[in-house]
């Protein structure tokens, strides 16, 4: 379902003017010029806004030690900060 909205916006009286003559010239409405307008420039700016990418940050080394439980989050702690507390 398609719905409108009233709004009032202030535009230039020389831009005003052209648009006018413009949608004359074309056979068509100020409305539908203003709103083919909007389109393009929204589209415009949709097609530039890029898509975050996480950079791998893994390190290398031979994955999970033997004997880590990872249900066991105290042995992870003593394992991640041995001495240093933590």
């Amino acid at each position: 379902m398609v719905t409108h909205m009233k709004t009032t916006i202030d535009i230039a009286d020389s831009i005003l003017e052209s648009a006018k003559a413009t949608a004359s010239r074309e056979g068509t409405t100020l409305r539908a010029l203003v709103e083919e307008g909007l389109r393009v420039v929204l589209g415009k700016r949709r097609a530039k806004v890029t898509r975050f990418e996480l950079r791998d940050a893994s390190v290398g080394g031979n994955g999970l030690q033997p004997g880590v439980d990872l249900t066991d989050w105290e042995s992870i702690r003593r394992l991640t900060y041995g001495e240093r507390g933590g």
